[in-house]
C-alpha cells in the first residue's frame, strides 16, 4: 500500500493516503462508467450518418444501439459474480480495456455487420463496469463518505444518458460519426493504468469459477436478451403480429423459467435473486426500474419531439437537451447534502413530484413549442433525477451486508435499464396508437362542407396557384400534414399526462421503504 512506504510516525498519515489513493482509483472507476453508460445513447442523434457510412438499410441501423443494450443487460447482473470471482480491480481491468478496444474496432467497421457485432461486444464487456462502480461505492467507503461518493455515482448515472445525444451531436456535426467511437479510446487507456495501479479493493477468489452456471448464464442470456430484443423492437414492429417478436417472446418465456429454477437451486447461481428479501432493496429497485423510464423515456421524448414536429437537426436538439444535464450537475451536491440530513424518503417524494411537475407542464405541448417551453420541464427533470437518485441508491444498497454488494449492485442497474426498456416500449406503442387515434379523429373535422375546413384549403390552394392544376392536390396535402402534426403533438401531450400519473402513484409508493437506522456495507478494505 502506498501508505506503508511512508516514514515515521506513519500512524496519522497512513489512513488519509490510502484514502486519497482510494479516492482516486475510485474516480477513475466513476469515469470508466461514465463512458459506459454515455455510449448506450451517444449514437441516438447521429444514426442516420452512421447510416449513410456504412451503406445499411433503416431496418439494420437501429441494431447499432440494438446490439449494445441487449449485450449490456445481459452483463450487468453477471458482473456480481465475475467481480467476487476476478476482485473487482481484474474485472474492471478487463472491461474496460475491452471496450476501449472495441471502441477502436466500432470506429474501423466497414459494414454494418460489423459495426452490429463490434457494439453487441462494446456494451457486453463495458457492461461490467457500472454495477462494480456501485458496489465499490458502498464497500469500499465508510459511511460518512457517502454523501461525496453518492452523488458522484448518481450523477454520473444520470448525466451520461442524458447528455448523450448532445455530446454525439457535437462530434459529428465537428468531426465524424467515427468520432463517437474514438473518443473513448485515449480515456479508456488512461483508466485502465489508473485501475490496474491503484485499485486493492478485494481479493479474487478463482475457486467460484469451478462452480460457475454455465446453463444459468445460458437461460439469463436467453431471459434478458430476448426480453430486451422485444421491448426494444416490439412497437416498431407491430408486437406479436410479427412471428419474430412472437419466437422470441418465447424465448423469453421459457429462458425466464429456466433462469429462476437455476437461481434457486445451483450451488453457486450466477445471480443471487435472495437480495429481493430485503425490503428495502426490493423497493428500492422497483424505484430504480421507474426511475429508468423517467431517465431514459423522456431522454428519448423531448429529442423525437424535437426531430418529427420541430424539424431540428442533431445539434440543435444537443444543445436543447443540455439543459437537463446541466440541473443535474448543479443538484448533485445539494443531493448529496439532504441526504444526510433528511428522511430520504422525503427527498424521493419531492423527486417524484418533481418529475410529475415537469410532465404535466409538457402535457400542455404544442407545435411551436422550442427551447424556452421546455426550459423548465427540463430543469424539473434534472433536479428530480438527482433528487431522487442519491437516496434510492443509498436506501437499497447502502444497508446491504458487505458480501451481498456486487450482485444486489448487478440486480439494482439491471432494474434501471429494463425500467428504460420498458419504458421505451410503452411510450413508442403510446405515441403511434394515440397519433392514428387523434389523425382519425381530426379528419373528420377537416372534411368537405365544413366551414373553416373550406376556407383552409382556398387559402392554401391560392398560395400554390404557381402549380396550376395541381394547386389543389398540393393543398391537400399540406393539410395532411398539418393533421399528421397536431395528431403526434397531441399523442405526445397524451404520454406526458400517463407519466405524470405513474410518478403520483411513485410519490404515494415512497412509506414503503423503512430509512436505515444501521450503517451497511461500507468501509470495507481488502
Amino acid at each position: 500500500m502506498a501508505g506503508a512506504a511512508l516514514t515515521a510516525p506513519a500512524a496519522p498519515t497512513v489512513a488519509p493516503n490510502v484514502e486519497r489513493r482510494r479516492m482516486f482509483a475510485f474516480i477513475a472507476m466513476v469515469f470508466g462508467m461514465f463512458m459506459a453508460i454515455l455510449d448506450i445513447q451517444i449514437v441516438s442523434a447521429s444514426l442516420s450518418e452512421i447510416q449513410a457510412g456504412l451503406s445499411a438499410s433503416a431496418d439494420e441501423i437501429s441494431w447499432v444501439q440494438t446490439s449494445y443494450l441487449i449485450a449490456e443487460v445481459i452483463m450487468i447482473p453477471l458482473s456480481g459474480f465475475l467481480s467476487r470471482a476476478l476482485s473487482t480491480r481484474w474485472l474492471f481491468v478487463m472491461c474496460c480495456a475491452g471496450f476501449t478496444f472495441m471502441s477502436f474496432m466500432c470506429a474501423t467497421a466497414s459494414s454494418i455487420e460489423q459495426m452490429i457485432v463490434f457494439r453487441a461486444l462494446q456494451g457486453f464487456i463495458g457492461g461490467g463496469m457500472i454495477p462494480t462502480v456501485f458496489a465499490s461505492a458502498y464497500s469500499v467507503f465508510p459511511r460518512e463518505k457517502q454523501p461525496i461518493v453518492a452523488p458522484m455515482i448518481g450523477l454520473v448515472a444520470t448525466l451520461a444518458p442524458t447528455i448523450g445525444p448532445t455530446v454525439g451531436g457535437y462530434l459529428t456535426e465537428l468531426f465524424s460519426w467515427h468520432w463517437l467511437f474514438l473518443i473513448n479510446i485515449v480515456p479508456g487507456i488512461l483508466v485502465t493504468i489508473a485501475v490496474v495501479t491503484l485499485v486493492d479493493f478485494d481479493e479474487p477468489n478463482l475457486s467460484l469459477l469451478d462452480r460457475f452456471d454455465w446453463a444459468g448464464l445460458l437461460f439469463m442470456a436467453g431471459f434478458l436478451g430476448s426480453l430486451e430484443y422485444v421491448l426494444e423492437e416490439g412497437a416498431r414492429k407491430n408486437w406479436f403480429e410479427e412471428t419474430e417478436i412472437t419466437v422470441f417472446a418465447l424465448i423469453a418465456g421459457v429462458s425466464a423459467v429456466g433462469f429462476f429454477w437455476r437461481a434457486f437451486t445451483a450451488r453457486e447461481p450466477v445471480v443471487d435473486l435472495r437480495a429481493f428479501s430485503d425490503r428495502n432493496f426490493a423497493t428500492g429497485s422497483s424505484f430504480s426500474f421507474v426511475m429508468g423510464i423517467g431517465l431514459y423515456g423522456l431522454t428519448y421524448l423531448y429529442p423525437i419531439y424535437l426531430a418529427r414536429v420541430r424539424d431540428y437537426s442533431a445539434l440543435m436538439i444537443g444543445e436543447t437537451m443540455f439543459v437537463s444535464g446541466l440541473a443535474m450537475f448543479v443538484t448533485a451536491p445539494i443531493a448529496g447534502r439532504l441526504a444526510a440530513k433528511i428522511d430520504p424518503r422525503i427527498m424521493i417524494a419531492i423527486g417524484f413530484l418533481g418529475f410529475a411537475a415537469g410532465t404535466w407542464m409538457a402535457s400542455g405541448i404544442t407545435a411551436d413549442w422550442d427551447f424556452w417551453e421546455l426550459f423548465w420541464p427540463q430543469v424539473l427533470r434534472g433536479v428530480s433525477l438527482m433528487l431522487c437518485m442519491v437516496p434510492i441508491t443509498n436506501l437499497s444498497l447502502g444497508t446491504m451486508p458487505p458480501h451481498a454488494l456486487k450482485n444486489a449492485s448487478g440486480l439494482f442497474n439491471v432494474m434501471r435499464n429494463l425500467g428504460g426498456a420498458v419504458g421505451l416500449a410503452i411510450i413508442n406503442t403510446l405515441i403511434t396508437s394515440r397519433t392514428d387515434l387523434h389523425a382519425a379523429r381530426l379528419a373528420e373535422s377537416v372534411t368537405w362542407g365544413k366551414g373553416e375546413a373550406d376556407q383552409t384549403l382556398a387559402t392554401l390552394t391560392a398560395g400554390f396557384s404557381s402549380l396550376g392544376s395541381d394547386a389543389e392536390t398540393a393543398a391537400l396535402a399540406q393539410i395532411g400534414n398539418i393533421v399528421q402534426q397536431q395528431a403526434t403533438v397531441m399523442a405526445f401531450a397524451d404520454v406526458f399526462t400517463a407519466l405524470t400519473a405513474l410518478f403520483v402513484l411513485l410519490v404515494c409508493a415512497t412509506p414503503l421503504m423503512r430509512r436505515p437506522t444501521s450503517p451497511g456495507g461500507g468501509g470495507g478494505g481488502h
